[in-house]
């Protein structure tokens, strides 16, 4: 789960790591209050999110009175970025920036740890500094085991190019940041910019943070950061129901056990409806050991979609027994009675598939076709989606 700046600050305010004062607001006249309550010469106005490059578009902007924070918030609620509405923003309180620092904190699958990246040129995008200058960007791997403790933190900062006097009141702020990351179960703490004002105080300027949805358990209170706002309704459902589901923008809805399978689906599905203009609109995986309740629950929720006109579910039994994956088909359908429309294009191979499309062909529902292979059942769904 991807966090809100204004969430990720707060998140680094509970664990000790400089920030400036900020307050949400989600109407310019609050906007007006939060920067009265702050104080500052100077705030700013900044878009609340989930995507970069908002001071490029616009989203974030200096005000010099409470009077000019009502104004400015005005002008950026409601703003379009990158396809994402702003719904509120921060005012924060300003700062006397005299360097601009970048630091990041993010897991490294390939290498099995946590990668550290830290440069003394901050405030840019560091994809832009990745490229142009990779040797300005410094990258420590980071062990689990230990993370950043002041040893680690001395390692980064004196690869990032630090002088000694900045290092040494950048280190303790690292080590914060460590905090965040491992205390919250995130997957990403990124911190750009990181400054020193021009009193020599060290903080956490923007910040950005992922959590990891499996730790979910371990922190009920990440509950409380979801955005309902924003937040797709069918992903909504199917998180709920323990469904590994994404929505795309396609008509065929799809079902699979194993992600490898689903994403070769997606594959066959485009290949076949290219010719129709049909694509996939979903990627939702069932799993390896999925009952018939998870089948019949992945049916409700795509059938719930209004996007989309027919459905192809493509099951491999193994753990999955096919009849398990039939009797879930044929349970969501009687469920659904005759809110039930949309035609369903079934492969089943595998485990039991002799009895799950028996069945299947003894419940004879008028939507259900079979086919033998996923080539087959693709053009099939393609051909049903387009209304031919």
């Amino acid at each position: 789960m991807d966090l809100f700046e204004y969430q990720a600050r707060d998140l680094f305010e509970k664990h000790g790591v400089p920030v400036l004062p900020g307050i949400v607001a989600e109407d310019p006249q609050a906007a007006k209050a939060a920067a009265e309550t702050i104080g500052t010469p100077v705030v700013v106005v900044k878009a609340q999110v989930k995507v970069g490059g908002r001071g490029k578009a616009g989203g974030v902007k200096i005000a010099k009175s409470p009077e000019e924070a009502e104004q400015k918030a005005s002008e950026i609620l409601g703003m379009d970025i990158k396809g994402h509405t702003v719904h509120r923003v921060m005012i924060a309180g300003g700062a006397d920036i005299a360097s601009e620092y970048y630091f990041s904190l993010l897991l490294d699958r390939a290498n099995r740890n946590y990668l550290a990246m830290c440069s003394v040129e901050g405030g840019m995008e560091i994809e832009q500094l990745a490229v142009e200058r990779p040797d300005a960007l410094a990258r420590v791997a980071v062990d689990p085991n230990t993370g950043i403790d002041e040893a680690k933190a001395k390692e980064i900062v004196q690869a990032a190019g630090f002088d000694a006097e900045t290092g040494a009141k950048v280190v303790p702020v690292l080590q914060k940041l460590w905090d965040v990351y491992s205390a919250e179960d995130a997957t990403l703490v990124e911190v750009n910019p990181l400054v020193q004002t021009g009193s020599g105080e060290i903080v956490a300027l923007d910040g950005k943070v992922t959590l990891d949805d499996n730790a979910e358990f371990r922190h009920p209170d990440h509950g409380d950061l979801v955005d309902t706002a924003s937040e797709d309704p069918l992903e909504a459902k199917a998180k709920a129901l323990d469904l590994n589901y994404v929505k795309l923008d396609g008509e065929v809805g799809i079902i699979g056990n194993g992600a490898g399978l689903v994403m070769s689906t997606l594959d066959v599905v485009a290949y076949a409806g290219e010719s129709n203009g049909v694509k996939p609109a979903n990627f939702l995986d069932i799993g390896g050991g999925a009952s018939a309740e998870v089948m019949a629950n992945g049916l409700d929720v795509i059938l719930g979609d209004e996007q989309v006109s027919a459905v192809f579910v493509n099951v491999f039994g193994g753990i999955t027994a096919c009849d398990a994956v039939a009797n879930g088909i044929v349970g969501a359908l009687q469920k659904l009675g005759d809110a039930a429309t949309k035609p369903l294009v079934v492969r089943l191979d595998g485990n039991n598939v002799e009895e799950g499309r028996k069945i299947l062909a003894d419940f004879a529902h008028p939507l259900v076709t079979q086919a033998d292979t996923m080539d087959g059942g693709a053009a099939k769904v393609a051909e049903l989606a387009a209304g031919k």
